[in-house]
């Protein structure tokens, strides 16, 4: 190969680095050369595409000094700042022996066991009595031996170091064990050749200015640098929106095309309208410690005509119903919570509604909070959709259709609807999907018609009101082929970046 072309190819960068890097270390490459590590590094690679350097990565473990080996490195160990102290001294009380050498009541314990353990203290009598030699207080210990000549690989250590590692890696911060990637680096002939011929003896033109074509003896009788335009170039990645962002919007798009509108909220609710309004009993298990989180402030100013409906509905029964048969409290019902679902939402929305605006539909879409054990397909914070259809003629045919013609817009072709139940709606369904990864049918969430409890003193009389409030989280995990729900709020950029974009 032609080394002037060679030459001729490098950048500013690659002429900074050719003469150090006969060093193979890359930290002694950046002092040297004025670069910082990323730029080193990415020169290597280049050096190497242009076969002048063969680089290699090696794993190695590397015991490098802690927080309190550091201090102990600067201010001496415990043990060696008490026996220091007896030294002076020889007997002291262990009071004194303290205070005098300024350890801290766990430096100072730390201290003791260690020279007991070296047979160089014995304690009597509430004293310590120094027993260790000239010698012997002269030497230095193992543990000082070590921390003083820290970084060390691991595979590098005597049989001594370590034991001296064993005994410190049982206090704090004292040494800390590292997994490092390390970078050989190997000249190849070519590399030598070029090296022995030099790189700056030609001053090459970087790039064509507009100065430089403005006036000719800028460029005349002059050369450009050589580039290679069939060399690989690290991949650029645009910048992009979060895919769970995506999702939501396009999930708000499905909705505002089948004619709904959008309700809004604050994720601090009331039980009133997370519970109360939906008739959810008040000794019912999810309004538990356990299932909800309660936020300790001040409770909300609630409508004292609706309180009395909603009461009135828990204590009696309305619509024909004996309702729950308890004394309904109103100060549970004031207590407030990180929303549990977004259908509080609905039933804020029933309350505003007059009826010349009906009939209506709703959707939500928004973050939830439950306190559920973590796992593949749960978490204590998820995304749910919300949609209610306010209608005299609305029925139960019309439910099943809105939600397979979203899951349908979604992605989903195999949707599956099971009998369940709900304390606010009635008939009550659960809603599966297809998970085509896991091979296995993906609860979503619940749906329904309110009941009249939850309708009449909402809206002043029993009008139909379809509802559901499926888990979006996990809407977005078959269409993404993720596997845990957890990854939803992971910032990989690795992932993020290979994400492919919501394009249903």
């Amino acid at each position: 190969m032609d080394i002037d072309k060679i030459i001729e190819s490098l950048s500013p960068n690659e002429r900074k680095v050719i003469p150090y890097i006969e060093e193979k270390d890359v930290n002694e490459i950046c002092k040297k050369s004025h670069l910082d590590k990323t730029s080193v590094l990415r020169v290597l690679r280049y050096l190497q595409n242009k076969g002048l350097v063969n680089i290699s990565l090696e794993k190695k473990k590397i015991i490098e000094i802690g927080v309190n080996g550091a201090l102990y490195r600067k201010k001496g160990l415990p043990e060696r700042r008490l026996l220091n102290l007896l030294n002076e001294k020889r007997i002291i009380n262990i009071e004194d022996s303290q205070k005098e050498s300024g350890l801290s009541n766990d430096e100072f314990k730390a201290a003791l066991g260690a020279l007991k353990k070296k047979a160089m203290i014995e304690m009597k009598n509430q004293k310590i009595i120094l027993s260790a030699n000239k010698e012997e207080i002269a030497k230095k210990s193992l543990e000082e031996l070590f921390i003083e000549v820290l970084p060390l690989e691991y595979d590098s250590l005597s049989p001594e170091q370590i034991h001296a590692l064993k005994s410190l890696q049982n206090r704090k911060n004292m040494v800390l064990i590292k997994d490092k990637n390390i970078i050989n680096i190997k000249i190849t002939d070519l590399g030598k050749k070029i090296i022995k011929e030099g790189v700056d003896k030609k001053e090459l033109i970087e790039q064509v200015t507009s100065n430089i074509l403005k006036k000719e003896s800028q460029w005349r009788g002059k050369k450009f640098r050589r580039y290679n335009v069939e060399s690989h170039v690290s991949e650029i990645n645009g910048g992009k929106r979060h895919f769970v962002n995506q999702a939501t919007d396009y999930g708000r798009k499905v909705w505002i095309e089948m004619g709904f509108k959008e309700m809004t909220g604050e994720m601090v609710v009331s039980s009133f309208w997370n519970f109360d309004a939906l008739f959810t009993a008040q000794d019912h298990p999810v309004r538990e410690m356990q299932d909800t989180f309660f936020i300790n402030h001040k409770r909300e100013i609630l409508n004292k005509k609706l309180l009395k409906e909603v009461k009135k509905a828990h204590e009696q029964g309305v619509g024909g119903s004996k309702g729950w048969q308890y004394n309904w409290s109103e100060e549970e019902a004031e207590k407030l919570v990180l929303r549990t679902h977004t259908t509080c939402l609905s039933s804020k929305k029933l309350a505003e509604l007059n009826e010349n605006e009906m009939p209506a539909k709703f959707f939500a879409l928004g973050k939830c909070f439950r306190n559920e054990t973590v796992d593949w397909s749960h978490g204590f914070e998820f995304y749910q959709t919300e949609g209610i259809v306010v209608d005299p003629n609305a029925n139960f045919r019309h439910l099943l259709g809105y939600l397979k013609q979203f899951f349908k817009k979604m992605g989903y072709e195999k949707v599956r609807f099971r009998p369940a139940y709900f304390p606010y709606t009635e008939p009550s369904v659960e809603i599966d999907v297809w998970h085509s990864e896991k091979k296995v049918w993906l609860e979503l969430g619940g749906a329904g018609i309110f009941r009249p409890e939850v309708t009449i003193p909402l809206l002043g009389k029993n009008i139909p009101v379809l509802a559901w409030g499926p888990g979006f989280g996990r809407i977005l995990m078959g269409y993404y082929e993720i596997k845990d729900l957890r990854e939803l709020y992971k910032n990989d950029l690795n992932k993020l970046r290979k994400m492919k974009f919501w394009m249903k």
